[in-house]
């Protein structure tokens, strides 16, 4: 169904639209928030102001802005897609030639007021284009060579320019959250069983043209890879991070020691303990049941958003919601991943709980899209 026939079949309208909005979710997003502020309260040291305040005003006015998306039509935001992704294509490129430059990196845009990373938006703006191309395009096209081709190249090019900042994290999120988008509409399976091939020979160049003028990656990249296959090699230098993040999960045990009691945290032997490493914080607090009912948030989270697209008649609204579970899978699997060693540290912050504008801001627009997809859906 087109959005045109969407729009004359059917749309709530004035206080009936509260009436659809999925305040559950709503309620599990701010239980994952709450536990980040108790955990960023804790880590400061009981000083409210450090970290804590800021993240619950900016949780506050992304909330706010994410209720407006909610109860805006589903048929603007797709209407929207492509002017986002335009604005936000722009802006990466931006970053590129003026950005801002943090922990040798480029990646934000300074106003001033706040710094602002394009990368975080491109993730949410990539889905919206895509499931709008797959809604516009006939089902017979979906795995026509040409008509594959578009997609992959919406997602190559910001890809690249988030790939020279240097930001490898947020790199893969935007290709396997594409990618996944592109799997939801039905293109070919050997489409992706080639792309598996190419990233196994990527893989492979990676290392045998390390220390050649035609590396693939920087030397800081190799030395995380490094890092993440024997962290034990330099402990008190590039394996630090992961080594320590081990010792606070594993000192938690079952109940942990306690709010405000983490000795890895408290005593700063835990390093990013406010951003990227936030989780180890609560493991090394309160324990195995503390991590693990976070993570059954998080799982509620998922189901909600994938329920919701399976029952959307809507196509593009089907494929958004699809997509942007898989951002927030990302987002949940490349953390936890990395801080447990599983992963090499990339710089991908745990949601609602790390410390940050960016990224808490695009994930309340991200679930303002996907409750105004819900709202909005055909009946």
């Amino acid at each position: 169904m087109s959005f045109l026939e969407y729009r004359v079949k059917f749309a709530p309208s004035g206080f009936a639209k509260v009436l659809y909005v999925n305040w559950g979710l709503y309620l599990l997003i701010t239980a994952c928030a709450a536990i980040g502020w108790l955990m960023l309260y804790s880590i400061s040291g009981g000083d409210i102001a450090m970290w804590a305040k800021p993240q619950m005003q900016r949780y506050g006015v992304g909330m706010i802005l994410s209720l407006g998306i909610c109860f805006t039509p589903i048929w603007f935001w797709r209407s929207m897609s492509g002017a986002a992704y335009a604005l936000t294509f722009f802006l990466l490129l931006v970053v590129h030639f003026f950005g801002t430059v943090g922990m040798g990196a480029q990646r934000w845009i300074d106003l001033g007021f706040i710094r602002i990373q394009p990368s975080e938006f491109m993730k949410v703006s990539l889905i919206m284009v895509l499931a709008t191309y797959y809604d516009w395009l006939d089902d017979r096209r979906v795995s026509r060579p040409l008509w594959v081709l578009i997609p992959v190249l919406l997602i190559i090019v910001p890809a690249v320019l988030v790939l020279m900042e240097p930001n490898l994290g947020t790199t893969l999120m935007l290709v396997i959250a594409g990618a996944a988008v592109m799997f939801a509409a039905g293109v070919s399976l050997w489409y992706f069983a080639a792309v598996v091939g190419l990233i196994g020979a990527g893989v492979a160049g990676i290392f045998l043209l390390r220390g050649t003028p035609w590396q693939l990656i920087h030397d800081y990249q190799y030395k995380r890879i490094d890092t993440f296959l024997d962290p034990s090699a330099d402990p008190l230098g590039a394996g630090y991070n992961i080594l320590q993040a081990k010792i606070a999960l594993g000192s938690g045990g079952l109940t942990g020691k306690g709010f405000m009691q983490g000795t890895q945290s408290r005593l700063n032997f835990l390093p990013e303990k406010h951003t990227d490493f936030i989780f180890t914080t609560l493991g090394e607090e309160f324990g195995f049941i503390g991590a693990i009912s976070l993570l059954a948030l998080y799982a509620m989270i998922l189901i909600f958003l994938l329920w919701a697209a399976m029952q959307n008649k809507d196509r593009f609204s089907s494929l958004m919601l699809i997509g942007l579970a898989a951002n927030f899978f990302l987002y949940l699997a490349v953390n936890l991943a990395m801080v447990m060693g599983m992963a090499p540290v990339v710089g991908v912050p745990l949601p609602f709980l790390s410390y940050g504008g960016s990224a808490t801001l695009v994930l309340l627009l991200a679930f303002g899209l996907a409750q105004s997809a819900i709202v909005h859906r055909l009946r």
